[in-house]
C-alpha cells in the first residue's frame, strides 16, 4: 500500500527531529502528541511504536528542550508546544550552536592560508561546490567571469552575483538561453554576456569561474543534465558534480583558465 500524505508527514517530521538532536523515541513521542493535542503515555504508545514505559523518558527529554508540558494528574497528561514554537526553539538552538562552532574554530588560530596555491584542489558534492563558488564571488573585488549551465545557476548564486555587481565588481557571464539572459539582466545590474563556442548541452561541463584573475574553478556534472530554461532553486538540480579549483596568479589552473577566458571575452556583447 502506498504511504498516505499523513504517513509521509509523520516520517518527515520524525526524521528531521532526529537530525536536530532528538532521540528516536522522543521524536516519535513529540510527533504523536502533535497529532493528539495532548495525551497520556498510553495514548502515545497506542499511536506510535514507543513502549509506554519509554514514553516517560521521551517526555523528560522533550521537557529539557522546552517542547512538552506535563500536567501532574493521574495518569499524567502531556501537551506539546505548537509547530511555530517548535520552529523558533530549534532555530535558536541551531543558531547558538553555529555561533559557538564558528567562535571555537576562530579561536584555534592556525596557520594563515596562503593566497598562492601551487596545485589544484578537488571538491565533490554540489552544495560544497556552490559554497566554494559563493566564497570566490563574495571575496571578488574587480571582476567575475562565469560560464555555467542553467541547472546550477541557483537563486542563491544569482543573489550573490547581484550583490557583487552592486559593490562595483564587473560581472561577465557566458551566453545562455534568451529567457535566462532576460531574467538575469533584470536581477544583476550591468551584467555583461559574452559569446562562447562551447556547446554546453553536448558536454558534461557544469561551471567555469574566474574571480579577479586569481581564483578559478572548473566543474563537471555526472550524469549529464539538460540546460534549464529558468533560474532553478537549489533542490531542483539532479546528478552529481565534481570540481577542481586553484588560487594565485601563478597557479597552473588559473593560468590556463585566464588564457581561455581572455580569448572567450573577445566575444563580449556590448
Amino acid at each position: 500500500m502506498a504511504p498516505t500524505d499523513s504517513d509521509r508527514s509523520w516520517s518527515t517530521a520524525v526524521d528531521h527531529l532526529e537530525a536536530l538532536g532528538l532521540s528516536t523515541y522522543a521524536a516519535r513521542t513529540f510527533v504523536a502528541l502533535q497529532g493528539l493535542g495532548d495525551g497520556t503515555a498510553r495514548d502515545v504508545s497506542d499511536v506510535t511504536s514507543v513502549p509506554r514505559t519509554r514514553v516517560y523518558d521521551a517526555v523528560e527529554e522533550l521537557q529539557s528542550w522546552g517542547l512538552v508540558d506535563v500536567q501532574q494528574s493521574t495518569p499524567k497528561q502531556f501537551w506539546a508546544v505548537s509547530s511555530e514554537t517548535t520552529g523558533r526553539r530549534f532555530e535558536s538552538e541551531v543558531s547558538y550552536r553555529v555561533h559557538e562552532l564558528v567562535s571555537a574554530l576562530d579561536s584555534l588560530g592556525g596557520v594563515s592560508r596562503s593566497e598562492e596555491q601551487q596545485g589544484v584542489w578537488t571538491v565533490s558534492n554540489q552544495q560544497a561546490i556552490s559554497d566554494r563558488v559563493i566564497d570566490f564571488i563574495e571575496n571578488a573585488e574587480d571582476e567575475l567571469v562565469y560560464m555555467t549551465v542553467g541547472e546550477v545557476l541557483t537563486d542563491t548564486l544569482v543573489e550573490r552575483l547581484r550583490e557583487a555587481s552592486e559593490r562595483g565588481v564587473t560581472i561577465r557571464l557566458g551566453a545562455m538561453s534568451p529567457e535566462v539572459e532576460d531574467e538575469l539582466e533584470v536581477e544583476i545590474p550591468n551584467v555583461e554576456f559574452f559569446e562562447t563556442l562551447w556547446v554546453w548541452s553536448d558536454s558534461p561541463a557544469g561551471r567555469l569561474l574566474m574571480a579577479d584573475e586569481t581564483n578559478t574553478l572548473v566543474s563537471v556534472l555526472v550524469p549529464e543534465s539538460d540546460d534549464g530554461m529558468d533560474i532553478p532553486t537549489e533542490s531542483s538540480v539532479d546528478g552529481e558534480e565534481t570540481a577542481i579549483w586553484g588560487s594565485g596568479a601563478a597557479n597552473s589552473l588559473v593560468v590556463v583558465l585566464k588564457a581561455m577566458f581572455t580569448w572567450q571575452l573577445d566575444g563580449t556583447r556590448h
